[in-house]
């Protein structure tokens, strides 16, 4: 795959970052007062009430530019989500920063709309997981033909499938329960995005058979599935083999 550099995708540089505001923030997220103060706790937890040693060797911020290690037990899990949110946000900033051709008004605002919600997830993980969190990742989108719908929109279906079946398999692998209440929230989140994208390609489509189950459940992948699929896009090397499996 041919080399294809994003300067408008970095996760600091674009205005839909600089110009989200908090209480914009909260909003696209889900997250209530209750929230808020679950972050705080978050935030504890993970600084185990000191700050953390710069280059200790656990650290997932002395590697290599090009490799990220995502950790172990609920904060490797949180980084794992963290990542797949940049890939997301990364996708929208890139595609709402020049719409293809022909698109619709509520094409525009359902793109514009999702990609604040995946800005807000993005900043939300980055926030709680702190010195803990993984740095930013690049990206590789040079398969995707930016200048047409069905490109676009087959890949924000494919990245919204896969971000739902990610936090559903990621689910019974984190311990906290204040974190899973918060991976539930951007899940069901996901999910909302998932069946929007899924209908403006093909009406009714939202919830056909390739995504739910004859028992009326979501399909759901396990972490190793899913950074495997997604390192397609992905150009930083992820180091995931410490996340829990069970």
């Amino acid at each position: 795959m041919a080399e294809q550099k994003l300067p408008d995708v970095g996760p600091d540089t674009s205005p839909e970052t600089r110009h989200l505001s908090r209480r914009k923030f909260f909003t696209y997220a889900g997250l209530s007062a209750v929230t808020a103060a679950t972050l705080a706790a978050c935030q504890k937890d993970l600084r185990g009430g000191q700050p953390s040693a710069p280059y200790a060797q656990d650290d997932p911020h002395n590697k290599p530019a090009n490799t990220v290690n995502l950790g172990s037990g609920d904060i490797g899990i949180l980084n794992y989500a963290y990542a797949l949110e940049q890939l997301e946000a990364a996708f929208y900033i890139r595609v709402t920063s020049s719409l293809y051709a022909g698109a619709t008004s509520k094409e525009k605002m359902y793109l514009e709309d999702i990609r604040d919600h995946e800005i807000a997830h993005r900043e939300f993980f980055k926030t709680a997981l702190g010195k803990k969190a993984i740095g930013p990742l690049l990206f590789d989108f040079s398969s995707i033909n930016f200048s047409s719908r069905a490109s676009v929109l087959g890949t924000a279906k494919a990245f919204e499938d896969l971000g739902v079946s990610a936090y559903n398999g990621a689910g019974e692998l984190i311990q906290n329960a204040d974190y899973l209440l918060l991976a539930g929230k951007i899940v069901s989140v996901e999910a909302r995005h998932a069946a929007a994208i899924r209908d403006l390609l093909n009406y009714g489509s939202f919830a056909d058979a390739t995504v739910v189950d004859n028992n009326g459940l979501d399909v759901y992948r396990k972490p190793a599935e899913v950074l495997s699929i997604a390192g397609t896009y992905i150009e930083t090397k992820i180091i995931a083999n410490n996340l829990p499996t069970s």
